[in-house]
């Protein structure tokens, strides 16, 4: 039996004004990783724009204006909220007109002859509180008498020292006065506030220090060195214990 030949249907023709037949269309399922959303790579910033960011971001973050919060107020334990010198006991303070008296005795001292009585006179009596004049004027005084003892009485001397009572703490404190020198003579050559140490050779091959000014010839070297030259005897003689304990200790001369 003969099978009668497949329909073909063929487009009609729409007639004027006639709408358009709606057609289904199945889209492929396309994963989303592939399409390309237009709307989305608009709202994308352009590499040009990406670095600029960066570089801006990095700029900022280099300057020293990139910290906006104060961490250390939030601590309660932080320096921010309290005062720290109520931590310490209470030290007495010395007055211009007794450091005037200390130095006025330890200048007498070494017209005597007697830079040992003149050494331990000046360390067993440290500023630890005062006027920053006071305190000034007593670092004179010490490398007054430092610069008046000659190198060969140094290392007995601070021996003698040492050996007494108070002694370990008479070179933590000629070590105070060593350190604040140091401070002193190395701001010297910029525009320090502070009166910087001033050197000038004398006979005994050390360098007396004073507070004139210094001359053009002159440097500052020379005053580091008569530190340094006492800095490394008061750790011959006390050890290295000493630097410790100085740098430990919350009193400052």
């Amino acid at each position: 039996m003969e099978q009668p030949p497949p329909s073909i249907h063929l487009p009609q023709h729409r007639q004027q004004g006639e709408p358009r037949p709606k057609t289904t269309s199945q889209t492929p399922n396309i994963p989303s990783y592939l399409t390309h959303d237009h709307k989305s790579a608009a709202r994308r910033p352009s590499p040009t724009a990406t670095m600029s960011i960066i570089q801006q971001h990095t700029a900022s973050s280099l300057s020293d204006a990139w910290r906006t919060i104060n961490i250390d107020a939030l601590q309660e334990d932080s320096s921010v909220n309290f005062d720290t010198s109520t931590l310490h006991p209470p030290l007495p303070t010395t007055s211009d007109d007794e450091v005037r008296q200390i130095n006025a005795q330890v200048r007498q001292l070494l017209r005597g002859g007697d830079t040992g009585g003149a050494l331990r006179g000046c360390l067993e009596m440290p500023v630890y509180s005062g006027s920053d004049a006071a305190k000034e004027a007593h670092l004179q005084t010490v490398i007054e008498v430092l610069q008046s003892i000659k190198a060969s009485d140094m290392t007995p001397m601070l021996q003698r020292i040492y050996g007494t009572p108070g002694g370990s703490e008479c070179l933590d404190v000629l070590m105070k006065y060593l350190y604040k020198g140091m401070a002193n003579t190395s701001s010297s050559g910029g525009s320090a506030p502070r009166t910087p140490t001033r050197v000038t050779p004398q006979q005994t091959g050390f360098s007396q220090v004073g507070s004139r000014p210094l001359a053009a010839n002159e440097s500052t070297g020379a005053a580091m060195s008569v530190l340094l030259s006492w800095h490394e005897k008061v750790v011959e003689v006390g050890g290295l214990g000493s630097i410790g304990r100085v740098m430990t200790d919350w009193r400052k001369v």
